[in-house]
């Protein structure tokens, strides 16, 4: 077992470090180049879009399907792995994971647009999409679009579920003294009344929870920031500095800063990584363009705001908190409220952590229902899936499962690679779509999407199904 986690953290290190970094940071920004930084010019248009009503009242809105990307990548990561980042990198890792993101940003209009495109109508009316169908669609390889899909159906629905409940229980365990399978049964309970009434349910529950999840935290980092106001100035400054420190050289702090920073933001909000085009393919709109331009927001609200929010206590806490060798992860930013609140922010950030995480597992659980249907299983399949992920659910929260999580790393990274090559494959018909779009915009009109007057999608005019109306 000890030969197995150090191969499988080995693995992760070269799929990371050296492959999946390079790919998502260069393909950021060339796509931002491409759109000449729309994702960022346009974040005021995109707030306003967020909040339009779909043309079917029963549809999932531009709002929900927004939530249920938004549950899956917002959780415990934002919190704990902030903490690790910074007490390995330092404040200037927080620097650099805001440059991740906003670069990002470009790989989730790219990869949301695309799944608006090639998502195809359901009996019903509703929608489903996502990398699986465009790559079924576009390239044409079956095989390579299931595999995709058994990856996320394994990592999100399982592994990444399984390490949220575990999360869940541990921070309750500490808090309040609670028994791990009790916590993890009530856990399965209330995840299995979400996740057995379907889509609608799912987008109803995250519409509520995610706001008032990131309210709460980012309201409780407000209070700090007022009560240690003179604290704010040396904060930035410590951050800017930190983040240009040259004098250490690319293998001392500066690297470590770059590397963490770039890791954290990465794979916090998931930009070009493959996940949130299963969600966000539901939403009705009446163009591709503006459910792209929705969820960059999204990379922006998990990694600047939820973040850095996390990122600001534990610089205040001070270097006492974030270097000390004796705290990892959750305990430091445990440690950094309660120097700045008292021994009840332990509790808080308990009940915070249980609001991420769970909305975590049924994000997570979507985007694995999302490739079962892909995959044609048809309810028996997807009741068996369900049933699956209650059980990981459980035993997450009474297991020990680091290896699982660096196991779900090494298979999430292979699902990032094959998504980002499809990217650079057919991320033109994207572009492409982003400048149909301010066309119209610019001609006064509210954008409606007609394939066959973008020329990029010629190809693929007998697969995009969705929009024949």
């Amino acid at each position: 077992m000890e030969a197995f986690e150090k191969l499988t953290s080995v693995l992760s290190d070269v799929i990371y470090t050296w492959m999946l970094i390079p790919l998502l940071l260069g393909l950021g920004l060339y796509f931002t180049i491409k759109i000449k930084a729309g994702q960022i010019s346009n974040i005021g248009h995109a707030m306003d879009l967020i909040t339009a009503k779909p043309k079917d009242e029963n549809a999932i809105s531009p709002f929900k399907a927004f939530t249920i990307s938004a549950a899956s990548h917002i959780g415990t990561g934002n919190v704990v792995g902030v903490a690790a980042a910074i007490s390995v990198g330092g404040p200037g890792a927080v620097f650099w994971m805001w440059i991740t993101a906003l670069i990002g940003g470009a790989s989730a209009f790219v990869e949301n647009t695309l799944g608006q495109i090639f998502k195809e109508k359901n009996d019903d009316g509703s929608f489903k999409g996502g990398p699986a169908f465009y790559i079924n669609k576009t390239i044409k390889k079956p095989g390579l679009a299931n595999l995709f899909s058994i990856i996320v159906c394994i990592v999100y629905g399982f592994m990444f579920n399984a390490m949220q409940s575990n999360t869940i229980a541990s921070g309750f365990s500490n808090s309040f003294d609670s028994t791990p399978w009790v916590i993890g049964l009530i856990v399965v309970v209330v995840s299995g009344f979400v996740i057995f009434g379907g889509l609608k349910r799912i987008s109803d529950i995250t519409s509520l929870l995610v706001p008032v999840m990131a309210i709460a935290y980012i309201g409780l980092v407000i209070f700090i920031l007022i009560t240690n106001i003179t604290k704010v100035p040396y904060m930035f400054g410590l951050i800017f500095k930190d983040a240009f420190n040259l004098q250490a050289g690319l293998g001392g702090l500066f690297g470590t800063a770059v590397l963490n920073g770039v890791k954290r933001g990465l794979f916090s909000n998931e930009a070009g990584m493959g996940a949130v085009p299963n969600a966000s393919a539901v939403a009705d709109v009446s163009h591709p363009a503006k459910q792209g331009l929705i969820q960059a927001l999204g990379v922006y609200l998990d990694t600047i705001l939820i973040c850095s929010a996390t990122a600001f206590v534990i610089i205040i806490g001070g270097e006492e908190i974030y270097l000390n060798p004796n705290l990892k992860g959750l305990d430091i930013t445990q440690a950094a409220l309660a120097a700045e609140i008292g021994p009840w922010a332990q509790h808080f950030l308990t009940i915070c952590v249980l609001m991420f995480a769970f909305s975590s597992i049924i994000g997570n659980y979507y985007y694995g229902e999302n490739n079962i249907l892909v995959m044609g299983l048809g309810n028996t399949g997807l009741i068996i899936y369900r049933i699956l992920v209650l059980v990981f659910v459980f035993f997450g929260s009474v297991g020990d499962f680091s290896t699982v999580w660096n196991t779900g790393d090494i298979f999430m990274g292979i699902m990032a690679i094959i998504n980002l090559f499809i990217l650079m494959i057919i991320g033109k018909c994207a572009v492409a779509t982003y400048y149909d779009y301010k066309r119209q915009l610019k001609e006064g009109k509210d954008p409606v999407f007609n394939p066959r007057n973008i020329t990029e999608l010629s190809p693929y005019l007998d697969d995009i199904t969705a929009w024949d109306d």
